[in-house]
C-alpha cells in the first residue's frame, strides 16, 4: 500500500516580513518569522501539505520562487508586503499559478482595506484564488485550509 501523495504548498513572503515580532507588533503581532515557519509546517503537515517557506526583501527573489513553484507544479501563499500595491512583474508571475491549475492564495496579517488608503488595492488579488487578510497570524492557517480543501476536490 502507497501513501497517499503529498501535495506541496509554496508559502513566500515579501518584504519586512522577515522582521516579524519586532516591526510594528501592534499591528503585525509578537510571533517571529520563525516561530511563523515553525506554525506553517505543523499546520500543514496536520493537512496533510508538505510545506515550504521562504522570505525575501527581494522582488526578484519572489518572482524566480513563484516560477519554480509553477515549474514544479506546487500550490502558493504569498504574503507580498509592500509589492501588494505595485509590483506587476509580481502580478505577472502570479498569475501563472492558477494558470498552470494550481491555487494562489494572498494572505495577510493584517487587513490593509482598515488600514492606510495607498494599502487599500492590491495588484496580486485579481489573479489570485482567493485572499485571505486580518486574521493575523492564523490567515495562513487558513489559507492552508483552503488549498487542503481544493486539492481534497479536485
Amino acid at each position: 500500500m502507497t501513501a497517499a501523495p503529498t501535495s506541496t504548498v509554496l508559502v513566500l513572503n515579501g518584504p519586512n516580513l522577515g522582521r516579524l515580532g519586532t516591526r510594528e507588533p501592534e499591528t503585525y503581532g509578537s510571533t517571529t518569522h520563525d516561530e511563523l515557519v515553525a506554525l506553517v509546517a505543523e499546520w500543514g503537515a496536520a493537512l496533510g501539505l508538505e510545506v515550504e517557506v521562504r522570505q525575501s526583501d527581494s522582488e526578484t527573489d519572489l518572482v524566480h520562487w513563484i516560477h519554480g513553484a509553477v515549474d514544479e507544479g506546487w500550490d502558493v501563499i504569498i504574503n507580498p508586503g509592500a509589492f501588494t500595491h505595485y509590483s506587476y512583474a509580481l502580478r505577472d508571475a502570479c498569475a501563472m499559478v492558477p494558470g498552470a491549475g494550481r491555487v494562489l492564495v494572498e494572505v495577510h496579517i493584517s487587513n490593509p482595506a482598515a488600514r492606510e488608503e495607498f494599502r487599500h488595492s492590491s495588484v496580486i488579488s485579481g489573479v489570485a484564488t482567493g485572499t485571505i487578510a486580518g486574521f493575523g497570524i492564523d490567515s495562513y492557517r487558513l489559507a492552508l485550509g483552503a488549498i487542503a480543501q481544493a486539492r481534497r476536490t479536485a
